[in-house]
């Protein structure tokens, strides 16, 4: 995971499998900086489980309508089959 910022947006760039063992440093890194506007780039993420889920929801929450997430084929099928595939933080990608 890396996050760079620019001004009061924070892009945090995130590969490989986010589970219970990474998804807290997932979360942690987004808090890293202070930021407005937050970019989650989800699209090189190949396994996402429940523990990812809650970190995102959590970071929604926290960025209310300042969240932007970009997921990949494997993220967006996991969060629409947990019913969060209509979320207004969910790019279309």
């Amino acid at each position: 995971m890396t996050a760079e910022g620019e001004g009061d947006h924070l892009r945090v760039l995130v590969t490989g499998e986010v589970d219970m063992a990474t998804a807290d440093t997932m979360f942690q890194s987004a808090l890293r900086e202070p930021a407005k506007l937050l970019t989650l780039d989800l699209r090189a993420v190949t396994f996402f489980d429940s523990a990812a889920i809650h970190a995102v929801v959590r970071l929604s929450q926290r960025f209310p309508g300042a969240l932007v997430v970009l997921p990949s084929r494997q993220v967006r099928r996991v969060l629409e089959i947990s019913g969060l595939g209509d979320q207004d933080w969910l790019a279309d990608t």
